[in-house]
C-alpha cells in the first residue's frame, strides 16, 4: 500500500515541486510542464484539502483517482475538492507539454458568495474520465482568466485582490459549466442511449426484486452499474430528460405505488415494504409530497 500524503497548504506543493514560496498563501497558478510532469511523486497518495482546477495538453501517462486508473487526454480539463485522493505515474513523453492548474484553499473563497454556492458545480464530483473536453479556441478563453487570477495575486496586491480574484474563479468555473453544458449537448446521441440504460436497470431492479434485499436504489447503485459518478449521470439526465437521476427513481416509485394501491388490497406498510422502504412512514411522507395526498387518501379518491 502507497504512503498517503496530505497536502493542507498551498505552499506545500511549491515545496515538493522545489518552487519558491508562492506569492499568495491561498492560491497559485503553476504551468503544466516538463518540471511538474517528471516530478518524483514516488509511490505516493496524494490527499488534497485543496481545489484544482487543470487545463493538460500534450501528457501521455496515468492518474489514479480513488480506485481506478485512467489516460491522460490531450485538451482536457480535470477538476479536484478537498479530500480527493490521487496518484500520478511517472510521464515518459512530454515533449509539447503544456496547461495549467489552478490551486486554491477553501479559505480564499469561504465568506465569499462563491464560497455559498461551489457545491453547486458537480464536475468537481465527476470522475477523471469524465473529463470536460475544450477546443482551442476555449482553451484561449480558459486561459486569459487564468493569466488574470495570476497577475492580481503576483502584481497588484491591494484591498481589490481578494474579490478580484474569487470573480475570476467563479468566472472560469461557469465558463467550465457552460462548456460541460456544450459536451453534454454534442454527445446527445450517446447520452441518450445511458438514459435507455438507466430506465432498464431501473426497471430491472424491481423486476428481479433488488429492492427485497438492498432497499430502495440510490443514484449510487445505478452510477455504478453504469460505470459513470453518481454526479455525472445525474446531471446527464437532467439534460436530456429534465429530471435528476433521484427524481427518475421517485417518479417510477410513484408510478408503482398508485398501481399497487389501486389494484390490491395490500396494507400501505406492506406496500411500502415491497417497494424496498425501511420505514413505511417514509413512504407515506414521499407519496404526499409527489402526489399532495396520502397513499390512503389516493386510494379512497380514485
Amino acid at each position: 500500500m502507497s504512503e498517503i500524503i496530505r497536502i493542507t497548504e498551498v505552499s506545500q506543493i511549491h515545496q515538493f515541486l522545489g518552487l519558491e514560496s508562492p506569492k499568495h498563501p491561498l492560491i497559485t497558478v503553476l504551468p503544466i510542464d516538463e518540471r511538474m510532469v517528471t516530478a518524483n511523486y514516488g509511490n505516493f497518495t496524494f490527499l488534497m484539502d485543496l481545489y484544482q482546477v487543470s487545463l493538460k495538453r500534450g501528457i501521455e501517462g496515468h492518474i489514479s483517482y480513488g480506485r481506478n486508473s485512467y489516460d491522460f487526454k490531450d485538451g482536457t480539463m480535470v477538476f479536484t475538492k478537498p479530500n480527493q485522493s490521487m496518484k500520478f505515474s511517472s510521464q515518459e513523453n512530454f515533449e509539447n507539454v503544456s496547461g495549467w492548474t489552478v490551486i486554491f484553499h477553501p479559505d480564499l473563497i469561504r465568506k465569499s458568495e462563491l464560497g455559498k454556492v461551489i457545491t453547486n458545480y458537480d464536475f468537481f464530483a465527476y470522475a477523471i474520465y469524465e473529463a470536460l473536453h475544450v477546443s482551442n479556441e476555449e482553451q484561449i478563453i480558459l486561459s486569459e482568466i487564468v493569466d488574470k487570477i495570476q497577475r492580481e495575486y503576483e502584481y497588484i496586491i491591494d484591498r481589490h485582490s481578494q474579490e478580484l480574484i474569487v470573480s475570476n474563479i467563479k468566472l472560469l468555473l461557469d465558463y467550465c459549466t457552460r462548456y460541460y453544458d456544450r459536451q453534454f449537448y454534442t454527445r446527445s446521441n450517446l447520452n441518450k442511449d445511458f438514459v435507455a440504460q438507466f430506465e432498464s436497470c431501473l426497471q430491472s431492479y424491481y423486476d428481479h426484486e433488488k429492492q427485497l434485499e438492498l432497499g430502495v436504489p440510490s443514484v449510487k447503485y445505478f452510477g455504478e452499474e453504469l460505470n459513470m459518478s453518481s454526479h455525472y449521470l445525474s446531471d446527464l439526465l437532467k439534460k436530456e430528460t429534465g429530471n435528476s437521476a433521484q427524481e427518475h427513481i421517485y417518479n417510477f416509485l410513484m408510478d408503482l405505488a398508485k398501481t399497487k394501491l389501486l389494484s390490491s388490497n395490500e396494507a400501505v406498510s406492506q406496500i411500502a415494504y415491497g417497494l424496498g422502504f425501511e420505514y413505511p412512514n417514509h413512504f407515506s411522507k414521499l407519496f404526499k409530497s409527489k402526489t399532495g395526498m396520502s397513499p390512503v387518501a389516493f386510494r379512497k379518491a380514485v
